[in-house]
Order: structure tokens, then C-alpha cells, then sequence
């Protein structure tokens, strides 16, 4: 069974607007309400690709009983600690430049986090835990870490996809999977990181600490993927982004699917870019049609680690 954990969920309410005028009345040209968190956003990707998971995390108000109702209506198994204040939400702007405003999101107790430690107590060897996304204000930024050891003891896989400090710490703990974006792998030694090229020494140092599979995206330029067995660029299908929320969640996902089916991560990190893209050619999440259609375009050339 996958785990998804999302510590700080969110509604995320995407608008377009058509000429966005700062201190105007503006108005709406569309708009889209979905729950949203990258853990959550993984467990709604897995079930659009037929598989079970179960989505846990804090949830809290009005706007988490929408989130709750949200992943029944998919089929989506959730065990959520409920919070006494409201879950918090997102705003994506989509207008000349896109735009974020993300939410503070509730405080946690002791209490609660305790209850969440208990359901990560009960994985079973060979479950897979994803701990995604941000970390609320009132957790310290090893939580990530408690998790992973209760996770850890258990015989559970442990995927990491986070930023800053969480993500520094958890990479010490030998996680099954990782996958920064370009950027975070460039925060987490200091430097900045333009090519497939530059980030491959990087990445070897994560594996020389005991990470066992590495992810770094690109965007346009395609994602890169290291273990002790292969060094692989793919590269990314041709499309106009139409949304590009959610598509690293969708990498995630996707191959955690694979894997699984086929035990082959070549095949698995050539389906999830094609799934990465298909969300972001997307206004939703991928479909497993559109999936198949782009991974033919996706293309795997081994690399030298240098």
C-alpha cells in the first residue's frame, strides 16, 4: 500500500484573468476549486492510474471537509487527523504572469501529531510512504524525520519531495526516493544549477549518502534520473503548458505506479515524465490515455556520472 502524507493541505482555487489590473476590480474568466497538497495531489494521481493509496495528513474546518468529501467522490481512501482551526487556501493567479498566494494553514498540537505518528505506525514492510509539501508553522523541520524513522521501522520505502530545511535534514536517512526540482538540489549544496550536466556530481553525492533514487526535474529541459545502476536523461514531449500545477506531484506518482506493475524504474521514470507532461498539458490531472500517447516521445540517454 502507498501512505501519502500532506502536512499542510490546502483548496487550491486557480482563476484566470484576462488583463489582471493591480488595485482594480477584477473579475474571474475561469475558475477551479480542487483539493490540493502534494501528497494528496500523488494519491489523486495513483488513482487516476488504478491504484489504492491512502491519504493521511492534518485537515481542520469547512475547507477540510471539502477535502475529505473531494477524495471520496474519487475513491481515495483518507485517515486525516482533524485540527481545531480551518485548513488553509491557495490561490493560484493565472494571468500575464502567474501568480501564487499560499496560505498560512492551521496550528498542530502534540496531541495530533501524536495520532498521525500512530497511523504511520501501522505501515507494513514494503509499503511505500510519500512525505510531500510544505511544513505547518507550529512543527519543528525534523518532523520529516520523525516520520520517516517510524516509517523506517517498520520496513516501509520512503519518498521525499519537499524544499529547504526539511529536505536537507531527510536526505540524511537514507530515502528510497527523492525528487528536487533543479532548484531545490541547487539550494541544498549552495550553488546554482543550469544543466543535466552540473547536477549529476550533485546528485552522486546523494547517492554516496545512501539516497537509493534520485529524480531532478527540469521542466522543459527534461528530468534526469540516478541510482547505482543507471544515469539517464529523459527527455520531456512537445505541448503547451496549460497548467503547470501538480505535474512533479504526477512524476511522483507515476512512478511509484510502474515500478510496482513492471519492477523496471528505467520504465517507470519514462512513464512518469510522460505523466508529468500530460498533467501539464492539462487543466487537470493526466489521463492514462493521454499518457501513452506522449511516453513514445519520451526518449532515455545514459549519461556519465563525470
Amino acid at each position: 500500500m502507498i501512505y501519502t502524507v500532506t502536512l499542510n493541505p490546502s483548496i487550491d482555487f486557480i482563476v484566470k484573468v484576462e488583463n489582471f489590473q493591480l488595485g482594480e476590480l477584477n473579475r474571474s474568466a475561469e475558475e477551479m476549486k480542487q483539493p490540493g497538497g502534494k501528497g494528496i495531489n500523488v494519491s489523486r494521481v495513483l488513482s487516476r492510474l488504478g491504484k489504492r493509496s491512502v491519504a493521511t495528513g492534518f485537515i481542520g474546518g469547512f475547507t477540510g471537509d471539502y477535502i475529505e468529501k473531494s477524495l471520496k467522490q474519487e475513491d481515495i481512501t483518507s485517515r486525516f487527523v482533524h485540527v481545531k482551526e480551518d485548513t488553509r487556501i491557495n490561490i493560484k493567479l493565472k494571468t500575464e504572469k502567474e501568480t501564487e498566494i499560499n496560505g498560512l494553514g492551521p496550528n498542530v498540537s502534540e496531541d495530533q501529531l501524536n495520532q498521525l505518528k500512530q497511523i504511520i505506525s501501522e505501515l507494513q514492510a514494503n509499503d511505500y510512504l510519500v512525505l510531500a509539501g510544505s511544513v505547518p508553522k507550529t512543527l519543528t523541520s525534523d518532523i520529516y524525520v520523525q516520520l520517516m524513522e517510524i516509517g523506517e521501522q517498520r520496513g516501509a520505502k520512503i519518498v521525499i519531495d519537499t524544499s529547504g530545511e526539511p529536505f536537507v535534514q531527510a536526505v540524511e536517512k537514507n530515502p528510497f526516493l527523492i525528487k528536487p526540482n533543479h532548484h531545490e538540489l541547487g539550494e541544498l549544496f549552495s550553488t546554482e544549477i543550469n544543466t543535466i550536466d552540473e547536477a549529476i556530481p550533485l546528485a552522486q553525492q546523494l547517492l554516496d549518502k545512501r539516497v537509493e533514487n534520485i529524480i531532478v526535474s527540469f521542466a522543459a529541459k527534461g528530468a534526469l534520473f540516478m541510482n547505482k545502476d543507471h544515469c539517464v536523461h529523459g527527455s520531456v514531449p512537445k505541448g503547451e503548458v496549460v497548467n503547470s500545477v501538480g505535474a512533479g506531484d504526477t512524476v511522483v506518482a507515476t512512478f511509484l505506479a510502474y515500478l510496482e506493475d513492471t519492477n523496471d524504474r528505467l520504465k517507470a521514470f519514462q512513464y512518469a515524465i510522460a505523466a508529468g507532461s500530460a498533467t501539464a498539458f492539462s487543466k487537470g490531472f493526466c489521463t492514462q490515455e493521454l499518457i501513452e500517447k506522449l511516453v513514445k516521445e519520451v526518449e532515455l540517454t545514459p549519461k556519465k556520472r563525470g
